[in-house]
């Protein structure tokens, strides 16, 4: 969602780029939620370090505690392998992993559209200056 928030708001200032540490699809409440504010992620993808091998990014972002722990882009505790890419700053904030929540249907799209909502105000916020 960050991603695609982060390309519709500021898409003309920023490239960005969803990555970890194995490729995943998105999640489809994260779909939902989006497609609900005029946004498609439907075709997002987290791509493996590997597509980013030898590259150097301004800043590479982490939105969720487990993403700051397991990148080595972004974590002071683990050691970068050289097939990854590099980033000249890391910024991290925590929100509430959406994924994870157990409960209905309607209960996890909630999360995910609150989630959502917080991830558009703190880009606001970051990315503005």
């Amino acid at each position: 969602m960050a991603e695609g928030l982060l390309r519709a708001i500021y898409g003309y200032r920023y490239e960005a780029y969803s990555a970890g540490v194995s490729a995943t699809s998105v999640n489809p409440y994260a779909v939902q939620a989006m497609k609900e504010i005029g946004i498609d992620i439907s075709s997002q993808y987290s791509k493996t370090p590997k597509e980013f091998q030898n590259l150097i990014f301004d800043m590479a972002v982490t939105v969720c505690d487990r993403a700051k722990v397991s990148c080595p882009i972004c974590s002071t505790n683990l050691e970068i392998p050289t097939e990854y890419p590099r980033a000249r700053g890391v910024i991290h904030k925590s929100f509430e992993d959406p994924a994870a929540v157990v409960g209905s249907e309607e209960e996890k799209l909630k999360v995910f559209r609150q989630v959502r909502d917080e991830i558009k105000d703190w880009i606001f916020q970051v990315f503005e200056k």
